[in-house]
């Protein structure tokens, strides 16, 4: 029975799904690209090859990203289950990506971690919020009128950032604007768009039109 219900699943599946899917591809794959090239400079490989094809693949997400819901519109095959996709491939590759590629490119001090996760939890949280708050934010026509705060998909200004430095070579001991020690830890002020970035993601007061 359960790889009945398991192909049964796969069945429920719209064209748009598999879309949303893409994007989550797109966003994991950018993670492992992260992880390899931390592991090639471990072992003395001066190669950001991998870290560029990881950045390349936030742009395609968006791509992805953006199709979902059109495609969806097109076949009117809006769903539960499409939107419930759609917030956790957003959280992968909008949220903990950029995240890690940021700490491959060397945000690796003490205060780094913190607020790289705080950029995380403002993602996850943005997300969550929309999902519950859509239908009030919905006009008599049913679709959102605006978002709350900025949207989770904007962090591929981030990572736009962090290629031209990556492609610099300005990343890891020549990061721009470079490293401060604060207290027990390391901050680079690199780090700070990030904040910046969760914290307008989380904005209540700041509404931007849905197109």
């Amino acid at each position: 029975m359960q790889p009945r219900r398991h192909f049964s699943m796969l069945r429920d599946f719209q064209l748009a799904d598999w879309f949303t899917l893409g994007n989550a591809f797109c966003g994991t794959g950018a993670i492992f690209a992260a992880l390899r090239f931390l592991q090639e400079r471990s072992a003395s490989f001066d190669s950001r090859r991998d870290l560029l094809w990881g950045m390349a693949l936030i742009p395609l997400a968006f791509v992805f990203d953006a199709l979902d819901g059109r495609v969806a519109r097109w076949r009117q095959s809006a769903s539960t289950l499409g939107r419930e996709l759609d917030s956790l491939s957003d959280v992968i590759s909008f949220g903990v990506a950029p995240a890690a590629l940021g700490y491959a490119c060397g945000l690796q001090g003490g205060w780094d971690w913190i607020v790289l996760s705080y950029f995380v939890g403002c993602g996850v949280s943005r997300l969550a919020r929309y999902n519950v708050t859509a239908e009030a934010l919905s006009g008599e026509e049913g679709k959102v009128r605006y978002f709350e705060g900025t949207p989770i998909p904007t962090s591929v200004v981030i990572v736009g950032l962090l290629a031209w430095a990556a492609a610099q070579a300005r990343i890891g001991e020549a990061l721009w604007f470079g490293v401060h020690r604060l207290g027990p830890w390391q901050l680079h002020p690199l780090v700070l768009v990030y904040a910046l970035s969760g914290s307008l993601m989380i904005s209540k007061t700041l509404r931007i039109p849905k197109p």
